[in-house]
């Protein structure tokens, strides 16, 4: 029987010894409980899309998951001191991010996207973003995304922990950008008025990441037989259209 344990906030600045998840058969799962949909806190219980696909995974490895909430910038650290044995907060691959961890198969597959508040006629996509504020989450991929575009010496890129959709709509910052899925949701239940501007652009291929050693990389292989059951199974399907009315997790069809 699957059992979940949720330590919230308990990650601390001292640095534990590495993580023994296969000895204690305990898979120590990092996430900032603060992205909606993806990981949230709501009358006090920890929810969302990466908290229903770890515990399928839990359940279909064996394995116990223990998630362990802190700040999204805190994340990445906190897996390479040993803290916890990977994240699940919609991490993307990136060349750089192979290079220092071991990841799993990609069990989402999304799109940057620009929101900009209701009304903003000067942002009709990502190619409207030169010479405007444009805000993304502190540790995000999003910020290396618009570091890559031809004309990102021309963009005013802001880093936030958050706010970042009051301020775009208060006109402190022009736009932000965030993953399509997350996007749409955050218009959707905002009382602030947002909106889209133009189409998704980037894919982005998120995975959970692992320290690239040995023993983290057996932990891997464990988890990611487990994706692939979960996948061919449809139960990664399902726990998708739960969430968002579609399933994210497999290629979009061109």
């Amino acid at each position: 029987m699957l059992r979940t344990l949720v330590m919230a906030a308990i990650v601390s600045a001292t640095v534990h010894g590495p993580a023994i998840a296969e000895e204690n058969d305990t898979l120590r799962v990092g996430m900032s409980g603060g992205y909606f949909p993806f990981t949230f806190v709501r009358q006090d219980e920890l929810q969302g899309f990466e908290v229903d696909v770890m515990n399928a995974v839990g359940q279909q490895a064996d394995i116990e998951i223990a998630f362990e909430t802190m700040s999204f910038s805190g994340l990445v650290g906190a897996l390479e001191a040993g803290r916890i044995d990977t994240i699940a907060n919609q991490i993307t691959i990136t060349p750089e991010r192979e290079k220092a961890f071991a990841f799993t198969q990609p069990y989402v597959i999304d799109g940057a996207q620009v929101i900009v508040r209701k009304g903003n006629d000067d942002i009709a996509g990502v190619e409207d973003l030169r010479g405007k504020r444009v805000a993304v989450n502190l540790g995000s991929n999003f910020e290396q995304l618009l570091r890559d575009l031809p004309y990102a010496d021309e963009i005013d890129i802001r880093t936030y922990e958050s706010n970042i959709e009051q301020d775009t709509a208060l006109g402190r910052v022009d736009a932000f950008v965030m993953d399509r899925v997350s996007s749409a949701q955050v218009i959707e239940e905002s009382p602030l008025p947002l909106e889209l501007a133009g189409s998704p652009f980037s894919e982005i291929r998120n995975a959970l990441p692992f320290r690239d050693t040995d023993e983290g990389r057996a932990l891997r292989d464990r988890v990611d037989a487990a994706l692939t059951t979960l996948k061919e199974d449809g139960t990664l399907a399902e726990i998708s259209e739960k969430w968002f009315g579609a399933d994210i997790t497999a290629p979009v069809a061109k």
